[in-house]
């Protein structure tokens, strides 16, 4: 499988930093759920933060985002709220519990990785988080933890060299798209 090279930074209208908490919890929990919700209000521009243990790189975002944007221009939409449809793409699941089971920022997560697209930069809004910038939290090489948060089994990864396991996490993403969204049977007529 040829993956194809990423589009230049510069160029990418989604955007990530690795970032940290001063502790397990530290902020809490919820006030990091507080400040995403403060940006959902205040942009269009989405915001994600994640557990960095469950994110596979920049193609993993990257293609959560592409898929994202084509099932909504589609008009086949799961959920109101953006940010948390991301979530079901990076994640790579159809349930919102699941997914944030999955990728979700939990009290014990300590790297994070903070998403937005255009025209908002995350490295000046982590400190409206209350994080520190973190290079070595992302992005960084697929490993089994990785993939075990994905719900990526022994089997699945088996079956790739170790050089293809971001594909087996960008094949989970698409494969988001297969499942009807809610409210909608796939046998149903259109």
């Amino acid at each position: 499988m040829t993956v194809p090279p990423l589009p230049p930074a510069e160029e990418r209208s989604l955007r990530a930093v690795g970032a940290r908490r001063r502790a397990p919890g530290d902020p809490p929990t919820g006030q990091l759920i507080q400040t995403l919700r403060a940006f959902a209000k205040e942009s269009e521009a989405l915001v994600g933060l994640f557990d960095a243990r469950a994110i596979a790189g920049e193609r993993h975002l990257l293609s959560a985002w592409a898929h994202l944007g084509r099932s909504r221009s589609r008009g086949e939409s799961r959920l109101r709220e953006r940010g948390a449809e991301f979530a079901l793409y990076v994640a790579g699941d159809d349930q919102l519990p699941r997914a944030l089971a999955k990728v979700g920022v939990a009290d014990d997560t300590i790297e994070v990785v903070l998403v937005a697209e255009r025209p908002l930069d995350p490295v000046p809004m982590l400190a409206r988080f209350g994080l520190t910038e973190d290079p070595h939290a992302y992005p960084r090489t697929v490993t089994v933890e990785t993939l075990d948060r994905l719900g990526i089994g022994a089997e699945e990864r088996q079956a790739v060299p170790d050089s293809a396991w971001e594909g087996l996490v960008l094949e989970r993403v698409a494969l988001v798209d297969l499942a009807a969204p809610a409210g909608r049977s796939s046998t149903a007529k259109s």
